[in-house]
């Protein structure tokens, strides 16, 4: 057993865990983060496709977030912006680009960034342990937390829950919401959230052959809609698009796929029919789609011959199939592979300025935990590092 007292010690060394260790190591707070892994930070190494999309400089608090309270994000993400871990990250002279639409990559490595994080975080003082599993936190008679792990007790006045969500279950851990209910505090339903889709049966027959092939698409569910590439797997749908839209998707619910997006199709056919009558339906298609997937629609959706063959009624009845295919998914690939956690932590239990759990002063939460999930694109980074700042303000 260990009687050694800390200021704070959070659970979690991950991208929220880590940074707010840093600002508050840097305040003199003696701090201890406890990570299960075998080592810290990684879903910032495996994120980006190992270059890490660490934030976004588009984000929108009012529009790139959902969350039972909606409002609860703006604070924290506009008192710590895009621009502020950028600063950082220029600081520690680590090299970075744009992809697209505002996303900012490591350009060598996740590894830099990883680094500097733990650098910064020996630098401020602050002790890591790792292969530390958290069992059980809880309030100490004599004041402030007794947080266990095995054989070890650490005492700390003030306790941060950063230990994230359910994604990646080999490294991920269900403890932020067991100590959320334990304290009084409310859990909104978690589900896994920018998650590749699953074929239902009959599709999986008609499409699971098409593995590999990729389109730019507007895939929509509800009222919600998102202009990006898809990409069919073995198993399903996955891709950007695909992704976003799995955020607000629920079983049960059609997504509908624009695979032209920007085009009018049944305008072109016309148009095809003037100007090249003697061309195959199929050839004309494979100007603007995948040749495997117009070869896998040809019979089930329309039959092949020359585009002057063709009634305008099956014309605009095959561009609307093209503007509007109906999927409805057999479910999700699951936590195994979604990028993150949607719901999490009730927000209107803690304080979207401190982070404190409003009931239980000195406990906080922070990150993914928390009831608040981004897009995809750097902003749940942005939102790890916004949350974890704000926190560390206030510790």
């Amino acid at each position: 057993m260990s009687n050694q007292r800390w200021d704070i010690v959070i659970v979690g060394g991950g991208a929220s865990g880590l940074l707010c260790a840093i600002y508050a190591g840097r305040k003199g707070r003696r701090v201890l983060v406890l990570e299960q892994g075998p080592k810290c930070g990684l879903k910032i190494l495996v994120s980006g496709g190992g270059r890490c999309n660490f934030t976004n400089i588009w984000t929108d608090p009012r529009a790139h977030f959902l969350s039972a309270n909606e409002q609860f994000c703006i604070s924290a993400l506009s008192r710590y912006t895009p621009w502020d871990f950028i600063a950082l990250v220029e600081d520690n002279n680590i090299a970075y680009h744009e992809k697209k639409l505002g996303q900012q990559f490591c350009s060598h490595s996740a590894k830099d960034l990883l680094n500097m994080l733990l650098q910064q975080a020996t630098a401020a003082g602050v002790e890591i342990k790792t292969r530390t599993q958290v069992g059980s936190i809880e309030a100490a008679a004599t004041g402030g937390f007794a947080v266990a792990s095995g054989e070890h007790c650490f005492h700390a006045d003030k306790v941060v829950l950063a230990s994230g969500g359910l994604s990646m279950p080999k490294i991920s851990s269900d403890l932020a919401f067991r100590t959320a209910r334990q304290f009084g505090l409310d859990v909104v339903e978690t589900v896994p959230a920018l998650v590749p889709f699953t074929w239902n049966n009959t599709d999986r027959q008609s499409f699971a052959q098409l593995s590999g092939v990729s389109l730019p698409a507007v895939v929509s569910c509800g009222d919600s809609s998102f202009t990006e590439d898809i990409l069919f797997t073995h198993r399903g749908l996955s891709g950007p698009g695909i992704l976003q839209i799995s955020s607000y998707w629920k079983p049960g619910d059609a997504v509908a796929i624009n695979l032209l997006p920007g085009l009018d199709a049944f305008e072109w056919f016309v148009s095809a029919q003037q100007s090249s009558p003697r061309i195959l339906l199929s050839s004309l298609m494979q100007r603007r789609l995948p040749k495997r997937l117009v070869q896998q629609l040809n019979s089930a959706w329309f039959e092949d011959c020359r585009i002057s063959e063709v009634a305008h009624r099956d014309l605009r009845e095959l561009a609307n199939k093209l503007h509007q295919w109906v999927v409805k998914p057999g479910g999700t690939e699951g936590y195994r592979t979604a990028e993150v956690t949607l719901g999490g932590v009730a927000t209107d239990a803690v304080s979207s300025k401190t982070f404190e759990v409003k009931q239980t002063p000195g406990l906080y939460i922070i990150g993914e935990a928390l009831d608040v999930t981004g897009w995809l694109g750097g902003f749940n980074f942005q939102w790890a590092w916004s949350s974890a700042y704000c926190c560390a303000e206030h510790l």
